[in-house]
């Protein structure tokens, strides 16, 4: 029987005094668990233990003993009682009192808060000592959300599950998991918008090259989760097997998220030769510089045009001078160049375009197997000397020569194709090859930051295998994934809470924050306003 049990059954549910545990009584509880979990310690049964099974059992106990001191904390604090006038958001003055409990599901286990509301007839009751305690509508704790919060950002709904049941006191629904996932991610934007841009003296701290990448990758939705194109082209698709999809088929099922990173890097001066050099198998060891202040972060709800856009505002808050080389490596997307030219347009600001120079080469070798056999000396031969023209900014000149070598051999179309579709490539996005500037400027060519963005961010987890995701929990997961790989979780946490604590308690109350709470002290109230509960 806890101590507050005992008070009610020695007074009854409907005594006041029932309510107001004496502090220095309110510990008790967890005195009595301390000391018991000593006694069991010291028995003899105990010392035959092993120390896996002593963990185990002060795991369990211990965290019984958390429980009792958390409850004993807001035992003591009383039933939050306020002497000021409770005026809600609406002006209306809540004179009646009604004292009452709820259970909060804590990382320690279930505690009861008893707390004293206030209402009028026609209106929402207001609770001070809820909003002083800043404690959720709902019953779990913050400190249970931010633990479902992380373990969602790295594990199935299913694992988070197993994960609060085994290292806390709580249980929780994987519906629930889904459901706290999407609360704790709701001020991701808010979070990263409320940002202040960085003073002279911090940019100037960061390095002098200010890089922007952007790439896309696809998610499986559940059918109500696609654009309306993908779930119209799912539902008119015919099937050839009924058992599985024949070569080139589609399931029509993976939306597309938009995956974005922002980041400082210092110059790497190298030439056409270093670059060839190191794509071999030995590769010479180089002082690199390293990303810096990287941010990454993907969106599945969110347009593309909206994603680039941020991806704006994180860069120049980085930089609100301008003063940095900014650049933009892409893998060639369409949709994607015509945004960032738009939005750097807009912005009146200079943006150097680099197509990833990774995807050029796994052009040529695809072309260099229209001519050689794969896996020869040959073919090797044929991408290098192609490779070293295209990083001296003489890619329309490999692109002629290319389709002229296909015509030359005869070949006809099927076998001449990826050897077209280089030189088309070459072609199209020659504007944004000249790599032999980019090289003498220290610029980065390749795209690594954000396809190991990618890969973090959306296939190790969401491409878990039979996972399909709703809009909402796969944006919120996202969004966890990126405040972790970012680094700004414990921040964001903190950000977080104080905007819970304004949504839920603050803007409930007319002007200034809510009341202040004082000790409980039955006789405060006029019996006339007085309903227990």
């Amino acid at each position: 029987m806890s101590l507050r049990d005992a008070y009610l059954k020695a007074k009854g549910p409907h005594d006041m005094e029932a309510h107001a545990i004496d502090p220095a009584n309110a510990f008790v509880p967890a005195c009595e668990q301390f000391e018991r979990l000593v006694s069991r310690l010291s028995d003899e049964q105990t010392t035959r233990m092993t120390h896996a099974e002593v963990e185990r059992l002060l795991q369990t106990e211990g965290t019984e003993l958390l429980r009792r001191m958390f409850q004993g904390h807001l035992d003591a604090r009383g039933g939050g009682e306020t002497a000021a006038q409770v005026v809600g958001s609406d002006g209306v003055e809540r004179t009646h009192a009604r004292f009452s409990e709820r259970d909060l599901e804590t990382v320690f286990g279930t505690v009861r808060l008893a707390r004293m509301g206030y209402g009028q007839r026609g209106t929402d009751s207001l609770y001070p000592r809820d909003a002083e305690l800043n404690v959720p509508p709902e019953k779990h704790s913050h400190g249970i959300r931010r633990r479902v919060a992380e373990e969602a950002a790295r594990g199935s709904f299913d694992e988070v599950v197993d994960a609060i049941s085994r290292t806390t006191g709580a249980e929780v629904a994987k519906r629930q998991v889904e459901e706290l996932a999407v609360r704790a991610a709701q001020d991701f934007d808010l979070f990263y918008q409320a940002r202040a841009a960085a003073s002279p003296k911090e940019a100037n701290k960061m390095s002098p090259i200010l890089v922007l990448t952007v790439d896309g990758k696809g998610i499986t939705m559940r059918p109500e989760a696609l654009r309306e194109s993908t779930r119209k082209a799912a539902s008119e698709r015919v099937r050839k097997l009924t058992k599985r999809l024949t070569k080139g088929e589609k399931t029509a099922t993976r939306r597309m998220s938009t995956v974005a990173a922002v980041y400082t890097i210092g110059p790497l001066y190298r030439t056409p030769e270093d670059i060839v050099r190191d794509l071999g198998p030995v590769r010479e060891v180089v002082d690199r510089p390293k990303p810096e202040h990287k941010r990454v972060w993907a969106s599945i709800a969110h347009d593309p045009a909206v994603v680039i856009e941020q991806l704006f505002d994180e860069a120049e808050r980085r930089d609100p001078q301008r003063r940095k080389s900014w650049v933009a490596l892409v893998d060639g997307n369409d949709t994607q160049l015509r945004l960032l030219k738009a939005c750097a347009k807009r912005r009146g600001i200079a943006l150097a375009i680099i197509v990833d120079v990774i995807h050029v080469i796994e052009y040529l070798w695809k072309a260099a197997y229209c001519f050689h056999a794969e896996g020869t000396t040959e073919a090797q031969t044929w991408v290098t000397k192609r490779l070293l023209e295209v990083l001296r900014g003489k890619a329309s000149h490999v692109a002629a020569g290319i389709r002229r070598s296909a015509t030359l051999r005869g070949l006809d179309a099927k076998q001449r194709d990826a050897a077209d579709v280089c030189a088309d490539y070459l072609l199209k996005y020659r504007a944004h090859l000249d790599y032999d500037l980019s090289l003498q400027a220290g610029l980065p060519i390749a795209t690594g930051v954000i396809e190991g963005a990618c890969r973090y961010l959306v296939k190790d987890r969401m491409d878990i295998t039979g996972a399909r995701w709703g809009l909402e929990g796969a944006e919120a997961v996202l969004r966890l994934r990126a405040l972790r790989a970012s680094g700004d979780f414990d921040s964001y946490w903190t950000f977080h809470e104080v905007r819970e604590h304004a949504r839920h308690h603050a803007t409930h109350y007319a002007g200034a924050p809510p009341p202040t709470v004082v000790p409980f002290r039955p006789s405060r109230h006029r019996r006339t306003h007085l309903r227990l509960v």
